[in-house]
């Protein structure tokens, strides 16, 4: 199943490069699909990990991952898919709120993602400086406030036993990139 995700994923983003870049954009989905199974997740979550973005990125359906996959990587990707339609603001304040009350898989998923859009916004800004905010919907500040909110709810309602290290990997980077 993972393979066969892979495989979607990366006939779905054809063509796609990272915003900001000409890398391909599967490279993306593909770390964070590596991030969740160094973890440890299993098979759904690291399946999501590979589909997190199709369906906000292209012309495929939540109803097209479950009749690929299943019921639980729909949902999984689901919980993860930004509604376009609304404003920046209540797109991340949505994430902030599942985050905060999602369980351990869907945490994992948030954060594998987040975290890899954050190594590559430092790589980015140490190449660009404070002209690489002309290319995002939201400058320095709202982008801090965004990934603080995500650090600070990650590990809520979670046991500390069972956090998985790539969330401390983010906390360090949100303090690296927006706290000095």
């Amino acid at each position: 199943m993972i393979e066969k995700a892979k495989a979607f994923a990366t006939k779905a983003h054809q063509g796609q490069k990272r915003k900001n870049s000409d890398v391909d954009y599967i490279v993306h989905p593909a770390r964070v699909a590596h991030t969740l199974k160094t973890a440890g997740c299993d098979a759904a979550v690291i399946c999501a990990g590979y589909l997190h973005d199709v369906v906000e990125d292209t012309a495929y359906e939540l109803k097209d991952i479950e009749r690929e996959f299943n019921r639980e990587v729909r949902d999984l990707v689901a919980a993860h898919t930004e509604d376009k339609s609304k404003s920046w603001q209540e797109r991340k304040q949505h994430t902030i709120d599942t985050i905060r009350t999602g369980n351990l898989e869907v945490k994992s998923l948030i954060i594998a993602d987040k975290l890899d859009n954050l190594l590559s916004l430092e790589k980015d800004f140490e190449r660009d400086g404070d002209a690489l905010w002309e290319h995002f919907n939201a400058g320095f500040e709202q982008q801090s406030w965004y990934n603080q909110s995500i650090a600070a709810n990650m590990t809520s309602g979670v046991a500390s036993n069972c956090i998985p290290d790539f969330f401390d990997t983010y906390q360090n980077a949100v303090d690296r990139f927006f706290r000095n």
